[in-house]
């Protein structure tokens, strides 16, 4: 598979551990080896990474996840420059440089600070660096509508013109009906059009605590990357080495087609949506 552009978003639940909340060091430190990989090999690319409210929350000792606005915003604020020290680190070791960029819906919907993040975002690729982005969970009360950041990835894609965008999930990829609540479930490996039924095939829930992202949010990310311009892809992040077999064409996942909409308006789109 070959891209010159790509966007990864891994979610929360794929960077802590399962039984303690904890960061996921070796998760993490695979994950950013297969990214510099990546960079060595021409790409431009660029991580969206959840995950700031749960490191925060776990840092400060909160057993159960923060259910008001101020709670997960004071644990965002808190867990994103922990979790960005943590990037730092690890890109430091592969000789990558990495950069932090923090959005709101604003910053898509409005039209002079759509342009500045695009601009910004070019330039961080013109110097070969890795943007690291997140939605600005301090100032945003836009959380749960990016939807663990499935969204805001896809917002991303559509802003940069990226080629292809990966969302690392806890999941293979789409399903006629959730496989852990339905053993008759059937994998769909290819997507050609997106269409209503696919919705009414996807649920709202999530598998964890962590996250809060579900499939519905996948499709609406499909949507707006597919119309963009960008090819998409749903696997599953229990091995970040996933990412070199998807570009050396032998990956278990979903590969929704790029379906370019020279009609599609992100900002019309986001008002409308979300």
């Amino acid at each position: 598979m070959e891209k010159k552009r790509v966007i990864i978003k891994i979610g929360s639940s794929s960077l802590q551990h399962k039984e303690t909340g904890k960061i996921d060091f070796y998760k993490i430190e695979r994950l950013v080896r297969e990214l510099c990989d990546l960079r060595n090999c021409g790409m431009d690319v660029a991580l969206v990474s959840s995950g700031a409210i749960a490191v925060g929350r776990t840092f400060m000792g909160m057993k159960e996840r923060p259910k008001t606005i101020s709670e997960k915003q004071a644990c965002a604020a808190v867990g994103q420059a922990r979790l960005m020290m943590t990037y730092q680190k690890m890109f430091a070791e592969y000789h990558q440089t990495a950069g932090q960029v923090l959005m709101t819906k604003n910053t898509m919907i409005d039209l002079v600070a759509r342009k500045n993040a695009q601009n910004t975002m070019e330039e961080l690729f013109r110097l070969g660096v890795i943007p690291i982005v997140n939605e600005n969970d301090t100032v945003s009360t836009y959380e749960m509508q990016f939807g663990d950041n499935d969204t805001l990835s896809a917002l991303v894609a559509s802003l940069v013109s990226a080629d292809l965008l990966i969302l690392l999930s806890d999941i293979d990829g789409l399903y006629t009906d959730d496989p852990r609540e339905n053993a008759d479930a059937r994998f769909i490996h290819e997507v050609v059009a997106i269409d209503e039924t696919l919705f009414h095939m996807a649920k709202e829930s999530t598998g964890s605590d962590v996250g809060t992202g579900g499939m519905a949010t996948k499709l609406t990310a499909a949507k707006i990357a597919t119309k963009s311009g960008a090819d998409m892809i749903i696997a599953n992040a229990k091995d970040v080495g996933i990412l070199h077999q998807i570009f050396e064409g032998e990956f278990v996942g979903t590969l929704f087609h790029a379906n370019y909409d020279e009609d599609f308006y992100i900002s019309d789109f986001i008002e409308e949506t979300l």
